[in-house]
C-alpha cells in the first residue's frame, strides 16, 4: 500500500512561515526542535506541539457562564431539580 502524505501546504511559499510557527509552538511547550528530521520526538511531544499550534490558530475565548435551574424535571418517577451550566465560546 502506497503511503500518501496529505500534509502538503496549499501555498508552498508559506513553508518558512510554517516552520517558524512550529518552532514558536515547540518553544511554548518546552520541546526542542532541530532543523530537518525530528524522528526522536515522542508522540506526546509531537502532539503537544500540534496542539499548541491549533490553540494559536483557533483560540476559543470563554465569554461567560450561564446558569439556570429546571424544577419540573421527572427522573425515574420522581421530581428532580436539575441545574444547567452552559459556557458560551466565541
Amino acid at each position: 500500500m502506497a503511503n500518501k502524505n496529505s500534509n502538503k501546504l496549499t501555498v508552498p511559499e508559506a513553508k518558512d512561515a510554517m516552520e517558524q510557527f512550529k518552532q514558536e509552538a515547540a518553544n511554548e511547550v518546552g520541546v526542542t526542535l532541530k532543523s530537518g528530521d525530528n524522528g526522536n520526538l515522542t508522540s506526546r511531544e509531537a502532539g503537544s506541539i500540534g496542539g499548541q499550534m491549533v490553540k494559536n490558530i483557533c483560540p476559543a475565548r470563554l465569554v461567560r457562564n450561564v446558569q439556570f435551574t429546571r424544577e419540573n424535571r421527572v427522573i425515574n418517577g420522581r421530581k428532580m431539580t436539575v441545574k444547567y451550566i452552559v459556557g458560551i465560546a466565541v
